[in-house]
């Protein structure tokens, strides 16, 4: 649980620029692939990513920007992006502006439950590394690159002049 705005943004800003990382390496062929029919296509769950950051922070009371829309309706590469980047940014400019560090102990209803706000930013985060996670699997078995967030992806052991490990 998050007890600091700055603390906060700090790992946001992080995690964020991670994840337009990845928006980044997708290209829109892969988008609609389904890689296994258990497993959501690139550009749904790329969206679904995108889409959580208003949808949650908004049950807070904040006004995050972001297209009110639930589910991924063909969005290009680009569009991903630009709609990453401004709900990004707006989540950074709304805690910034409205909440102070007391007010990550405020509960909100959240799915059925109270939630304190510092819980829900972390839930956020790593809700995003979940998804992210998944998301790297579908990238690779579709020969796309894969960043390291947390360490070294296998394509960046060479960098670091050693063996990838397998």
């Amino acid at each position: 649980m998050f007890t600091s705005i700055n603390d906060f943004v700090s790992t946001w800003k992080y995690e964020s620029e991670s994840m337009l990382r990845y928006i980044d390496e997708l290209t829109n062929d892969i988008l609609p692939v389904k890689v296994h029919e258990k497993v959501r296509p690139a550009g749904v769950l790329t969206w679904h990513i995108i889409h959580t950051v208003s949808e949650m922070m908004n049950k807070t009371g904040l006004q995050v920007a972001g297209k009110d829309q639930q589910d991924y309706a063909g969005e290009t590469i680009a569009e991903l992006h630009n709609e990453w980047v401004l709900s990004s940014d707006s989540l950074i400019e709304q805690i910034t502006q409205n909440w102070t560090d007391a007010d990550l102990q405020k509960e909100d209803d959240m799915y059925g439950s109270q939630w304190k706000r510092g819980t829900t930013l972390h839930i956020l985060i790593t809700h995003m590394a979940h998804h992210r996670g998944q998301l790297s699997v579908i990238m690779r078995m579709q020969g796309k690159k894969v960043h390291g967030i947390y360490g070294p992806a296998y394509e960046e052991w060479t960098a670091f002049g050693a063996e990838p490990m397998l």
